[in-house]
């Protein structure tokens, strides 16, 4: 067997007994009836899950299949409509988890593997390349989602909230989107951005965060870019579009600028830049640190709690 198909095969035996089915169950005189399914996966030995928003969204009851066929009722933990995220709990004692891995440490190029229930077919897997880092797409329902993983690997409806892992069966996303009539432009949730909500979800039910208002691309910077400005940065966020009225464009922000500083600290990532939009940082102006054209400025933003 080639090397590549016994990479796939390692990392999905790793990968796959923590990878679940969900079903949103809707009551009916003839008893329940699945009104939706997606996927999750096990992140706690406790039963706590990663799944997407949309999945469990406007759920009456939640069930969750094992890879085993075991099924157990789920109760939500919290979501983030934002992030497209949410949490769930099963109780079945102690569960085989998922190891995570490091999305800041991600490269173009790399081998993506996605884990699900497409169109209801049981663990299915499918396998590409991440295609881009620190992309931004607009959700159904208008949000703009942030730190987002893009990759070729193939995703069909069902594949929402299953994980995307790397070559090590760690996961470093979880799958959510796919641009219908396109192909190969499918979308993952950070594992990052999940880890730095998680605790939120569990303790709160939500997530409070700031927003200023950008649609970023994660990309490298040339040596003499560097050289130019004296930035220690190798990457930093292209802006590839600022909202209307948003607190970016009161700030001066423009498209093509390239960020690489926020509250006085280097920004190269789009996970970093996420994990600094805390709850303090609402309502309390920050330098944000672009470089344009030729030109390294310093802008004054105050962001909002998103979703204002």
């Amino acid at each position: 067997m080639d090397t590549y198909s016994q990479v796939i095969i390692s990392a999905v035996e790793k990968a796959s007994p923590a990878v679940v089915k969900i079903e949103r169950l809707e009551r009916s005189p003839r008893g329940d009836v699945v009104g939706g399914s997606g996927s999750g996966f096990i992140f706690s030995s406790d039963g706590y899950l990663f799944t997407n928003s949309h999945v469990v969204k406007g759920a009456n009851y939640l069930r969750v299949m094992l890879q085993d066929g075991r099924t157990y009722p789920a109760y939500l933990a919290g979501q983030d409509a934002a992030t497209d995220l949410a949490v769930l709990k099963i109780e079945a004692g102690v569960m085989t988890t998922v190891p995570f891995g490091d999305a800041d440490e991600l490269k173009v190029g790399q081998l993506a593997i996605a884990i699900g229930n497409p169109l209801g077919f049981q663990h299915t897997v499918t396998t590409g390349v991440i295609s881009a880092l620190g992309r931004s797409l607009r959700g159904a329902d208008g949000m703009m989602m942030d730190a987002l993983i893009q990759t070729d690997a193939a995703l069909n409806p069902g594949n929402s909230g299953g994980p995307l892992i790397n070559g090590d069966g760690a996961v470093i996303g979880v799958n959510t989107a796919i641009i219908n009539g396109a192909q190969g432009l499918c979308f993952a949730i950070s594992i990052n951005t999940a880890k730095s909500i998680a605790n939120q979800l569990i303790r709160f039910g939500k997530v409070k965060r700031a927003y200023i208002g950008v649609a970023m691309q994660q990309v490298d910077l040339v040596p003499r870019l560097r050289a130019i400005h004296e930035v220690k940065n190798r990457q930093g966020l292209f802006v590839t579009q600022v909202e209307r009225n948003s607190p970016a464009a009161k700030a001066g922000v423009l498209s093509g600028d390239i960020i690489v500083g926020f509250a006085d600290m280097m920004v190269e990532t789009a996970d970093q830049f996420f994990k600094m939009m805390t709850e303090e940082k609402i309502g309390q102006w920050q330098f944000l640190k672009v470089i344009r054209g030729s030109e390294m400025k310093e802008v004054r933003v105050t962001p909002v709690e998103k979703g204002d």
